[in-house]
């Protein structure tokens, strides 16, 4: 039975883009794998403490060698990483906010990267997992548009996630989501409805497909 490490990050709650199509995505892996397991976290409801020293030194040490002390600062990042590496797929939310991600999905980043374990070593023991990015903004940053080359999104995950972490990564994006809200935007707002329907039917698409490899 496969495992799903689903994470949101949105503050929208129900009103959310990248949580409309996590939950698509959702609800498609277990429609097709319901003997599978879900492990869920908001980090917009539950965010996860930025990264401290003693959490951070600790793990240079190897867990049967930490002392009581780097075992405490430690104890959350085992957490996460245990999560992350128990997950047959990890399915994150990461909106855009102010041209980047949340700080609280950087602040899970930064406990899960960890040198010699998850990155930087020859056997990450994250890599050849399926990471699925569900990204969503308020407009649009494709080629010939006013604000392309100003998404610090894709670059940065596919980076950490990918490179860093060694995670086979796939975006799924959602663009011009203030258009309905915005009235200088409401001519864009048919192209906003087709990216939100192309964003939802190619979750509810990608995690078929990913059942039916794991399943192989």
């Amino acid at each position: 039975m496969a495992t799903l490490l689903h994470i949101d990050t949105s503050l929208n709650g129900e009103d959310s883009h990248s949580r409309a199509v996590t939950a698509a995505f959702r609800a498609a892996w277990q429609s097709e794998h319901p003997q599978g397991t879900v492990v869920y976290r908001d980090l917009d409801a539950d965010p996860v403490p930025h990264l401290r020293a003693g959490a951070y030194y600790a793990g240079y040490t190897a867990p049967a060698e930490q002392t009581p002390q780097e075992r405490d600062a430690f104890a959350l990042r085992a957490e996460l990483i245990a999560e992350a590496e128990a997950a047959d797929v990890i399915l994150l939310g990461a909106p855009m906010y102010n041209y980047s991600i949340p700080s609280t999905l950087k602040a899970w980043l930064d406990h899960v990267f960890t040198v010699g374990r998850t990155a930087m070593t020859e056997s990450p023991s994250l890599a050849g997992k399926p990471a699925v990015v569900v990204t969503s903004r308020g407009g649009s940053y494709q080629k010939g548009t006013p604000q392309h080359g100003n998404d610090y999104v894709q670059n940065y995950l596919q980076q950490a996630l990918g490179t860093g972490l060694g995670l086979e990564v796939t975006f799924i994006v959602a663009e011009l989501t203030l258009a309905p809200a915005v009235g200088a935007m409401a001519d864009l707002v048919p192209l906003f409805e087709t990216s939100r329907d192309q964003a939802l039917a190619a979750a509810a698409s990608h995690a078929r497909d990913l059942v039916m490899r794991l399943a192989a």
